[in-house]
Order: C-alpha cells, then sequence, then structure tokens
C-alpha cells in the first residue's frame, strides 16, 4: 500500500512531548487501535513499530482497508522535530492568516531555520504578522511538530472525524491529518 496517515499537533515545540506521547500511546491500547509492545511493523527509523490491534476497525470509514496480515502496519512516534507533508503532488504554497497573501516560498525557504530548532515562528514577509509556523495557512495539510504520529499503511481505511476530533483533545491541541502516499 504504502501511505501513512499522520496525525501532527499544530504546535513546533509540544511541551512534555515524551509525556504525552505516552499517555496517548496508552489511550491508544486501552481502545484497542494498536498492541501495547513494540514489534518490526513499522516503515522506517529501525522498523519498531506499533502494530495494529482488532479495535482499530471502531475508528476508521472503511475497515477492510486496514492493514491487517501486513508486515508493515503499525503506528511510529516520532518524538524529534519534523516536517511532515504529503510527497505526491505536495504544492509548497502557503498564505498568511493576517494579511491573506501567498508566502509560500519564504515560509518553506525559513524550513532551515526552523528544523534545528532556532525558532518555532515565522514572520509573514509582507506584513510582519508572526505566529508559530503551524499557524500559517497550507494548501495541502502538513505539520511542522516535534511530536508525530505515524499510521502505516491506513490511509485507505480514512480515520472517522469523531477520532481525530478525539485525538486533538488528548493533545488539547488542533491536529493537522497529513495524507501520504510513497
Amino acid at each position: 500500500m504504502n501511505t501513512q496517515s499522520i496525525i501532527v499537533p499544530q504546535i513546533s515545540s509540544f511541551p512534555a512531548h515524551e509525556a504525552k506521547a505516552r499517555a496517548i500511546l496508552r489511550w491508544l491500547v486501552k481502545l484497542d487501535v494498536v498492541e501495547e509492545s513494540l514489534t518490526t511493523c513499522g516503515r522506517s527509523f529501525n522498523r519498531m513499530a506499533y502494530a495494529i490491534a482488532p479495535g482499530a476497525r471502531r475508528f476508521v470509514e472503511n475497515p477492510d482497508a486496514l492493514p491487517y496480515g501486513q508486515a508493515v502496519n503499525g503506528l511510529e512516534i516520532v518524538l524529534k522535530r519534523c516536517i511532515y507533508t504529503p510527497q505526491q503532488g505536495f504544492k509548497e504554497e502557503a498564505g498568511c492568516p493576517e494579511c491573506r497573501r501567498e508566502i509560500g516560498e519564504a515560509l518553506f525557504d525559513s524550513l532551515e531555520e526552523w528544523m534545528p530548532g532556532h525558532t518555532d515562528n515565522f514572520i509573514c514577509p509582507e506584513c510582519r504578522h508572526e505566529d508559530d509556523i503551524n499557524g500559517f495557512l497550507f494548501l495541502d495539510p502538513c505539520g511542522f511538530s516535534n511530536l508525530g504520529f505515524i499510521f502505516n499503511d491506513w490511509l485507505d481505511a480514512g480515520f472517522k472525524a469523531s477520532f481525530l476530533e478525539e485525538f486533538a483533545e488528548r493533545l488539547d491541541r488542533p491536529v493537522s491529518f497529513v495524507k501520504v502516499r510513497l
């Protein structure tokens, strides 16, 4: 399948992100969405991830599309600053929420400062509005954070809106849902 469904809080530096990741994992295990122990069902890093569990069917629109029985099917939790964007057809376009002008080129150029953590914010080159980079408008959903939840090969199943809403409530932050086809 080679897809990723990525849930990212809309904040560059999530406070106490490791503790929040553990709390989210406990919640997902309790819901029977993923298994409690790591196995080699991931795609990146060292392939370690939390395998899909039977209860995942309750939280997606198309349960038959879930990757049960596939070698790659798990949840990977990212605890370092990362840029999450769709890969195919991603338009590096962004707008300022204040002046509504197109500022994509400058914003994406600024990621060289954002990625190593020199700043969380971006300043609009048109009107000087400053905010966390996640506060700007993007044509394609994307995220910039030190916390991310990558569900491997779950994209075609489609998360229910209620699941995404509850995820955001648990994080106490709005989330971006980034859809990636590799």
